[in-house]
């Protein structure tokens, strides 16, 4: 009946007595394939280093992750006998400074994230990498920007040959893994949880909540990246508002210098020297931070092609999640595997090593189940 390694013991031993029976019989129970389906175990890779994108100076923007939250419920006046329609929060954070941008989006609709797109481009500048989860209308706006690229190309008489050979490249993360993009995800977390604190169930209109979105985004824009210090005299904490700005966005308003000498004064060299120090606190303060690992520092198993897999589904029970076979895995930039495609009874599909668990039998084994699949 499937029992653990110490009641198997208990009965084996009422007959015989095995040599080293415990190392046995907890050898057996963990190659039993159905005991391993009741209680499947994930594989877990060492945490690889942080992208570059992440840890070299570069602007605000530059590299970009999206991700959308909702639904919200917005009203269409004030007053009674208002209708109330689905919007969505589209959130753009930098991997460099952790700034965030906040739009409000009708639908989820390609042509709605085009137009909010287009407005944190012509707001913050346009990025050149742009990452985002396989949301079907990300998937669907990396076509519409090939589409707007080819038309700004063929615009030569209109438009210069620079901003017509410009290009964003679009990345997106294996499907189902939310964790390759917890950048994002924090900050998905982060707007709900002020969202939820100041307007609770109220019912807004659409300005009244974009104005309170744009709020969010001052007061996420405003966290220290770094831990504070106890010590009243030291420096003011680091924000993603001062790579922006060059200040916090609740800092006082800056002296009045128009009296001093212009020979006295230089504004540019000013301005350098506070972008410098910005980053040089940047550097070491905020990438220390990062630099710290919490798990995962151990490697886990190497998972390769031709194993047996189950795939981990978050909404059923564990006996009737799928079976399949590795035929792909991907290494990342450390040379250690992350994400594979595996062949199923309904076809290949990719995901992340958090959402597969290996079966406890050879890769070359066959079993009735694996007939079932390949």
């Amino acid at each position: 009946m499937h029992a653990g390694p110490q009641q198997m013991l208990a009965a084996i031993r009422e007959r015989v007595w095995v040599t080293a029976g415990r190392n046995i019989a907890k050898q057996i129970v963990h190659q039993c394939v159905k005991c391993f389906r009741a209680a499947p175990k994930e594989i877990n890779p060492i945490m690889a280093n942080l992208p570059l994108a992440r840890v070299q100076p570069s602007f605000p923007f530059q590299t970009t992750g999206v991700d959308y939250a909702g639904p919200l419920h917005i009203r269409d006046r004030k007053g009674r006998g208002f209708k109330t329609s689905k919007a969505y929060i589209c959130i753009f954070i930098c991997f460099v400074t952790k700034a965030v941008h906040i739009e409000l989006v009708t639908s989820l609709c390609t042509e709605a994230f085009i137009l909010a797109l287009r407005r944190f481009i012509a707001r913050k500048g346009k990025p050149n990498n742009i990452y985002s989860d396989n949301g079907t209308c990300f998937v669907g706006a990396k076509s519409e920007v090939k589409e707007l690229q080819n038309f700004l190309s063929a615009s030569k008489n209109i438009i210069s040959d620079k901003m017509s050979n410009e290009e964003i490249n679009w990345h997106f993360i294996p499907p189902r893994s939310p964790h390759f993009g917890g950048l994002w995800e924090a900050s998905v977390r982060s707007c709900k949880h002020h969202l939820k604190r100041v307007a609770g169930n109220a019912s807004l209109t659409y300005e009244e909540m974009y104005s309170l979105l744009v709020q969010i985004e001052a007061i996420m824009n405003s966290r220290p990246m770094s831990p504070m210090s106890s010590d009243p005299n030291d420096l003011n904490p680091l924000t993603s508002a001062h790579f922006m700005i060059g200040r916090s966005m609740v800092a006082a308003p800056d002296p009045d210098v128009l009296g001093i000498p212009e020979g006295i004064l230089s504004l540019f060299q000013r301005i350098q020297q506070l972008n410098q120090h910005f980053w040089k606190r940047w550097s070491r303060e905020y990438i220390t931070e990062l630099q710290q690992r919490t798990k995962w520092r151990a490697q886990g198993r190497n998972l390769e092609k031709g194993a047996m897999v189950l795939v981990k589904e978050d909404n059923l029970p564990t006996l009737l999640w799928r079976i399949g076979r590795v035929v792909e895995v991907y290494p990342g930039p450390d040379g250690i595997n992350r994400v594979a495609v595996i062949k199923t009874i309904n076809g290949n599909i990719k995901r992340g090593f958090a959402k597969i668990c290996p079966l406890p039998i050879c890769a070359n084994t066959t079993t009735s189940t694996d007939s079932e699949v390949i």
